[in-house]
């Protein structure tokens, strides 16, 4: 495992910290998670819960967000669990933290503080829009970052409000940039002896690669918003997602040398002379009259009769996947994409895996998400050399 010799202290929750941590956990790092006693992670309490319990054992984003680390419970309201961080800090390559920008500097945590105790510490620090400028102590959502980012202004169905993308876009993808900023802080490190703070904007995230830059580049050179298309192009035929006699294709026909397979695959050679669709100009008044005659024609057919049909024209089509579907698809199987993991509370389930291969330089075998605070033995006593009557003390007293 390329880093199995790396040590991080995890101080993040939610979504974009624990998916950074989590990348790093999954090929090796050693991930001590610090959870607030008594709660943990706020994605503890969020949806969606196996088989409906809403215990903070059982959140599947949770689980799923945390595997292969090691949780402790820490309360860094605590001078003595401020105390212990700082010990946990020394021995640290890494320490990654999502709070808000002034938290960590009003709790003596601040990256000049920590790398007095620690030279070499590479800190991270993700938040909503970085660590100095005029928005860095603002709140945001999902949708507050989409719709500031230049996303949002182009999803949608023209002439109507702007969509944002759904489930944790940004967030993920903030987590996948602060992973690999995180380890280039590190490699460089490891020239240099140097520690380095890295600093992650979940906002400037979504304006980067690979969407956010092209659209931005687009009003850079052309000096205009990119207009709302919908579900389809308006006079490509056909572009959109289409109901075949078992289910849904997604038919994506936007090339103009699509156009004379399109009608082929169709068996309907005669459309190549219809003035309806033989002039680019006329077409986009003619949407409907086209997909009057394709519906039909696919009703009558399976999408696996579709998509194979298609392939031998080189017209580029996909069945819509229901999620069983994606589950048993024998491709994403054969490569791996998905792994049992058997969890104390939850039992065995299915979950993502790593979403890339090292050749030669495998992940570790999947290792469930910690229970709130199971690690606090071995790394307390084992680690820190703490007693277990200490321990017992820092549970009294609130610390752990």
């Amino acid at each position: 495992m390329v880093l199995e010799d790396i040590k991080v202290v995890d101080l993040t929750q939610y979504v974009a910290g624990p998916y950074c941590t989590k990348l790093l956990a999954d090929y090796g790092a050693e991930v001590i998670k610090v959870e607030k006693p008594g709660q943990g992670d706020g994605a503890r309490t969020m949806e969606p819960y196996f088989h409906g319990d809403p215990h903070p054992e059982k959140s599947g984003l949770f689980l799923h967000l945390n595997t292969n680390k090691k949780s402790v419970t820490l309360n860094l309201k605590n001078k003595d669990g401020l105390k212990i961080l700082k010990q946990l800090v020394r021995d640290a390559d890494i320490l990654v933290e999502n709070f808000s920008p002034r938290v960590m500097s009003a709790m003596n945590l601040s990256y000049e503080t920590l790398a007095g105790i620690n030279p070499a510490l590479v800190m991270t620090s993700i938040s909503n829009f970085g660590q100095t400028g005029p928005y860095r102590d603002y709140k945001a959502t999902e949708l507050v970052i989409f719709g500031m980012s230049p996303h949002m202004i182009t999803e949608g169905t023209p002439g109507r409000e702007p969509l944002q993308f759904p489930g944790y876009k940004a967030q993920y993808l903030a987590g996948t940039y602060a992973a690999a900023a995180t380890m280039a802080a590190y490699w460089g490190r490891e020239h240099t002896g140097v520690g380095r703070h890295v600093d992650i904007s979940i906002m400037e995230c979504l304006c980067s690669p690979p969407e956010g830059a092209g659209r931005l580049m687009n009003y850079a050179f052309c000096g205009d918003d990119l207009e709302r298309a919908g579900y389809r192009r308006e006079g490509v035929y056909p572009f959109g997602y289409y109901q075949c006699k078992d289910g849904v294709v997604l038919i994506y026909g936007i090339v103009p040398a699509f156009w004379p397979r399109i009608v082929q695959w169709m068996g309907m050679p005669e459309l190549l002379e219809d003035p309806r669709f033989q002039d680019p100009e006329l077409r986009p008044l003619h949407h409907g009259d086209f997909d009057a005659l394709l519906m039909p024609w696919l009703l009558e057919r399976s999408r696996e009769e579709v998509v194979r049909s298609a392939q031998e024209l080189r017209i580029p089509v996909t069945m819509v996947y229901t999620l069983d579907e994606v589950i048993k698809d024998p491709h994403f199987n054969a490569r791996q994409c998905f792994v049992d993991i058997d969890h104390p509370v939850t039992g065995k389930n299915t979950y993502p895996a790593i979403p890339f291969r090292l050749p030669n330089a495998p992940s570790r075998s999947q290792r469930p998400a910690p229970l709130l605070g199971q690690h606090n033995l071995e790394i307390y006593c084992d680690h820190l050399g703490y007693t277990k009557e200490q321990l017992c003390i820092l549970r009294q007293t609130g610390t752990i």
